[in-house]
């Protein structure tokens, strides 16, 4: 399949529907490659990547669910997919001062890299979906597990395994609903 026609019929795959097995690290590792590969303005890489798998998924799992206990939130919400999928990228965005780049174009690059890696692992054959949730936002318990710094935050959890599943389309946009033309 092309690049284009990729992008245009690429799906997501719910965590809850990823099993093992999921990438090693030698493809893992190419699959971060290709992440990193988004726009940079000043070549600040304003984005780190924290894997997650194995016994360091489960233990995030617990943690989250003491966090949930403790501030009334959700455990389920917060700890199935991390349960469920065999393996999880937290993608951290990491600020840098710069005069080149503002805030808001280091944001966009962290997300742009988080894309790009659900992007990677869906053309690499595997299930991928970039989730948040609660525990995205909660800088106690990121700070605690991942090593989050005062200053990161969590872009998102990109989850990946293996997927025999296709979850039925969705509703998609009305693209030229919103598009302006400015020709003339």
């Amino acid at each position: 399949m092309d690049a284009l026609e990729f992008l245009l019929t690429r799906r997501s795959r719910p965590a809850k529907l990823l099993k093992a097995p999921a990438p090693g690290r030698e493809e893992l590792l190419k699959l971060l490659t290709a992440a990193a590969r988004v726009p940079d303005h000043g070549k600040l890489e304003p984005w780190r990547f924290v894997v997650i798998e194995g016994a360091g998924r489960e233990r995030f799992a617990k943690a989250i669910r003491a966090r949930g206990a403790e501030t009334g939130q959700d455990p389920d919400k917060g700890a199935l997919a991390f349960e469920q999928a065999p393996l999880a990228v937290a993608v951290i965005g990491v600020p840098r001062q710069s005069e080149k780049a503002p805030a808001i174009e280091q944001t966009l690059s962290a997300g742009a890299a988080t894309l790009s890696l659900v992007n990677a692992a869906l053309a690499a054959g595997w299930g991928a979906s970039w989730l948040t949730g609660w525990p995205a936002y909660d800088h106690d318990l990121l700070a605690a597990e991942l090593g989050l710094g005062a200053d990161e935050w969590l872009a998102g959890f990109v989850y990946i395994g293996t997927c025999e599943a296709t979850p039925p389309e969705r509703p998609r946009p009305d693209v030229p609903a919103l598009v302006t033309w400015l020709d003339g």
